[in-house]
This record gives C-alpha cells, sequence and structure tokens, in this order.
C-alpha cells in the first residue's frame, strides 16, 4: 500500500519560517513529478508549488521568492520550505506525487496519490 506522509506543520509567527516534508513508502517503481497543494478555510484547494522527477520547478505567484521545493530520489521524499510566512499562507497543506507503479511485460501504471495534510497557521 502506497502512503505519503507529511510532517512539519506548525504555527509560525508572520516572517518566520517552517519547513514541511513528505516521505513516500510502499512498493512503487519510481516517482515522476511531486507537489504541494494547499486548501484555506472556505477556499478552493490550489497547487502551490511542483517538482519533476530532474529538478524542475514551478510555484504559485504568491509564493514565488518566499518558497523553494526540493526532493530526494534515493528518499523518495519532497520538502517544501517556506520563508517570510504570511498570514494568507495558512491552509492545510497537502503532499501530493505520480507514482509509477510496474504491471507486466514492460507495462507501468501511473497514479496519483495524496497526503493526509498538514496544518500550516501563520499567526501573531
Amino acid at each position: 500500500q502506497v502512503q505519503l506522509v507529511e510532517s512539519g506543520g506548525g504555527l509560525v509567527q508572520p516572517g518566520g519560517s517552517l519547513r514541511l516534508s513528505c516521505a513516500a513508502s510502499g512498493s512503487f517503481f519510481k516517482i515522476n513529478t511531486m507537489r504541494w497543494y494547499r486548501q484555506a478555510p472556505g477556499k478552493q484547494r490550489e497547487l502551490v508549488a511542483l517538482i519533476t522527477r530532474v529538478g524542475s520547478t514551478d510555484f504559485v505567484d504568491s509564493v514565488k521568492g518566499r518558497f523553494t521545493i526540493s526532493r530526494d530520489n534515493a528518499k523518495n521524499t519532497v520538502s517544501l520550505q517556506m520563508n517570510s510566512l504570511k498570514p494568507e499562507d495558512t491552509a492545510v497543506y497537502y503532499c501530493n506525487a505520480d507514482l509509477q507503479t510496474y504491471v507486466s511485460s514492460g507495462i507501468y501504471s501511473s497514479t496519483t496519490y495524496w497526503g493526509q495534510g498538514t496544518q500550516v497557521t501563520v499567526s501573531s
């Protein structure tokens, strides 16, 4: 059973920093694109950042210059470093990843998995 488990959320003051981590476990061949989403109360879930297997990244405009995303392919992990946090960054943050699994005879399938979410609260 494949699982994505996030860690690192919490309460931080405006201007502070947090680092979120997500680890994938279970049986799979490899992980392709990994992403962080967030959902604030009463709002739609939004894509915050993504990183491809080869390290290409992209960010939503509201976090550019403040957040960085990185991954360790050997450890099957992805991290989101969040600096200069603002109250509007308050949300539940979810890890998301496209995992490739071997089916048979050179056939692979790709499935997107989600973590359970971790709360980030930015408040004084």
